[in-house]
């Protein structure tokens, strides 16, 4: 029964053979899959399409506008016509054909700088959009390595599980030789017996954690949803001093002062688009133009037929609208003064975010490096112990103690590491240096 027992363990715990036949994807892969795949990101960057072609100079007005037209017309009619003469003309069904064509240019030449602050506006609205785009990626970036370390963690822990199911199960097989032999009582075995059950299910949940941490990676990368791979488990840390150095520049790359930059100068901008109104606009207009008619007998003409240029300058002044452009101007001036209190309200803010990552990272470092050593610690509290228990100088109650306190220094190392991993990713994104270093 007992061999039984231990049988269906092995098969529940067991090690798939193909394991190092399984996919990596390692950081870099991921994000390259991420930047290509997810939808957020390819909506962003569709986006930024969109203000490129606005900021263009088909979009600016600054090109003229060239229209043709065509038209014809056939009149019926019955006319009377009297003359000076007091002569009188009748004519049933007097037929008369008119045709013409035309190419006509309008081009503004000036509009009072109106269209020079929208042309710097609408650049400006493309270098937002490239800001925003950023922000998606960033924000996407974070997402990905929250669930990329997750299943890292997982996967670390599952290898943990192993080692103390297989530890168990050793502990088992000598508690039962030393009961056959007459050396132990049957409560070590049946203690160990338990301690197996509880570590193949802990094993078995922790799997099952796993497989649901790669399906929402998948989610993310926006592929395969039943994909199997393994991920990269180790963690570099960029270091304190470059750290610092990212902090000390955050004010002129963190994308939340960026955008706000932006936006300010769109707004001012905006200022001085509408005050536009207060100057006059010339334009210019031209056509070549066709017309031909055929006209009844009661008509002097009985045909006409002219070609030719025209061509003119037009000046228009708004000299008063109602107070509408005022208005205008008024509420535009406004806005630009609150962009530009947000601007200074996101400052404190961002300087406050970075101040609160930068502890959190430096506190998360700190206590990933005293788990580290903690892991040291139970490990060899647990060797000790373990050689203990073969002396007989302890019980299997207080080994498995120490192989309990092994398991928690182990996971809670693996959670601290991949926390501070995290911690400093989330401090890059607000200095604005997350896509400018290697994962």
């Amino acid at each position: 029964m007992r061999n039984k027992l231990i049988f269906i363990f092995s098969i529940i715990v067991g090690i798939s053979s193909n394991a190092q036949e399984l996919e990596l994807l390692s950081k870099q892969a991921a994000v390259s899959e991420v930047l290509q795949n997810n939808f957020g990101i390819v909506i962003a960057k569709n986006n930024v399409a969109v203000a490129e072609n606005n900021k263009g100079i088909l979009n600016s007005g600054f090109l003229p506008s060239l229209t043709g037209n065509a038209g014809a017309s056939y009149n019926v009619e019955d006319q009377v016509v009297t003359f000076q003469d007091g002569s009188t003309n009748t004519v049933n069904g007097a037929e008369t054909e008119r045709y013409n064509a035309s190419l006509n240019l309008n081009y503004t030449l000036f509009d009072g700088l109106g269209r020079w602050y929208d042309y710097k506006r609408l650049k400006e609205l493309y270098n937002l959009s490239e800001l925003q785009a950023r922000e998606t990626i960033e924000t996407t970036l974070l997402q990905l390595f929250s669930v990329y370390f997750e299943v890292a963690r997982l996967t670390e822990n599952e290898e943990v599980l192993k080692q103390t199911y297989g530890n168990t199960k050793d502990r088992l097989t000598r508690a039962q030789y030393a009961f056959e032999y007459g050396q132990s009582n049957k409560l070590d075995v049946l203690n160990a017996e338990v301690d197996l059950a509880n570590d193949s299910i802990s094993l078995m949940v922790g799997r099952q954690q796993l497989q649901n941490a790669k399906r929402d990676l998948t989610v993310v990368l926006n592929t395969e949803l039943n994909r199997n791979f393994i991920v990269d488990t180790t963690v570099n840390f960029i270091g304190d001093l470059k750290v610092q150095d990212f902090v000390n520049k955050a004010d002129t790359n963190n994308i939340r002062l960026l955008q706000a930059e932006k936006n300010t100068f769109i707004s001012s901008y905006n200022l001085k688009a509408n005050r536009s109104v207060f100057l006059p606009t010339v334009g210019l207009t031209g056509s070549y133009g066709w017309n031909e008619g055929f006209f009844p007998s009661t008509g002097f003409l009985a045909s006409n037929n002219t070609t030719g240029l025209s061509a003119g300058v037009s000046l228009s002044w708004d000299l008063f609208d109602g107070g509408r452009g005022i208005t205008t101007v008024k509420n535009a001036k406004i806005q630009l003064e609150s962009q530009e209190i947000i601007l200074e309200q996101i400052k404190v803010e961002v300087k406050r975010d970075i101040a609160n990552a930068y502890g959190s990272y430096q506190n998360r470092l700190r206590i990933f490096e005293l788990l580290e050593q903690n892991v040291n610690t139970a490990t060899n509290n647990y060797e000790r112990s373990l050689e203990r228990f073969k002396l007989g100088q302890i019980t299997s109650v207080e080994l498995r103690q120490a192989q309990i306190n092994l398991l928690n220094a182990q996971t809670n190392k693996n959670l601290a590491k991949y926390e501070a991993k995290l911690s400093e990713l989330e401090l890059l994104q607000l200095t604005g240096q997350l896509l400018n270093v290697a994962f």
